[in-house]
């Protein structure tokens, strides 16, 4: 049975009535000096300059705040009150390849982002891949120990578009208030970097 790899290549934001888009163009040949981000608010492309400590602000509430934290690849978002993400844009290298046989080619060297996350206002009803993790009552499904562990729940997950709300796992209804945990810094998600780079590895 052959491996499916698993990156992340983009992600999409949801949060009151605004979507925010965070994704990595794809490249075959990989060059640090070129950006790799694709940025977009409420369907609008952000362009941010190629500078470091460069800025784009939202005019909306709540504030959206994008900074690179380099020339280019690099940035931290900001959402006023509720979360904060760290984004680098990173190639799987010929290296890397060679030592988990991701049979990476000259067409796509599979750019892909490293992310981290913390969240300010997390429910105790909170979800999702990493999310779940956080709540009192979670019971991993990963069978540690074994060379590439699966953590299933895709059926949970699966939804018809990056901004679509129609998953099982869905926490976008109502807006009913529900009861705040305290703000958590949630483990960085390293994309082909942990678990001898197999897949996407998620640990608390």
């Amino acid at each position: 049975m052959s491996r499916d790899f698993t990156w992340v290549q983009s992600i999409g934001i949801l949060f009151d009535n605004h979507r925010l888009f965070l994704g990595a163009t794809k490249t075959s040949e990989w060059n640090d000096a070129k950006d790799s981000l694709s940025l977009a608010f409420d369907g609008e492309p952000i362009f941010l300059k190629e500078t470091q400590g460069s800025r784009w602000s939202s005019t909306t509430m709540p504030r959206v705040i994008i900074t690179r934290m380099s020339e280019t690849n690099s940035i931290i978002i900001q959402v006023q009150g509720k979360l904060q993400i760290t984004a680098k844009v990173v190639p799987i290298t010929d290296e890397e390849s060679r030592a988990h046989s991701y049979d990476i080619t000259d067409e796509d060297c599979y750019a892909h982002l490293d992310l981290g996350f913390k969240f300010y206002s997390l429910t105790d009803r909170v979800d999702g891949v990493l999310g779940k993790t956080y709540r009192d009552d979670y019971v991993s499904r990963v069978k540690m120990g074994v060379a590439m562990p699966i953590m299933g729940g895709d059926k949970e997950y699966a939804s018809s578009s990056i901004f679509a709300t129609d998953c099982l796992a869905s926490r976008f209804y109502d807006g009913q208030d529900e009861t705040s945990i305290q703000t958590m810094n949630l483990a960085s998600m390293n994309c082909a970097s942990g678990m001898n780079g197999r897949a996407v590895v998620c640990k608390r």
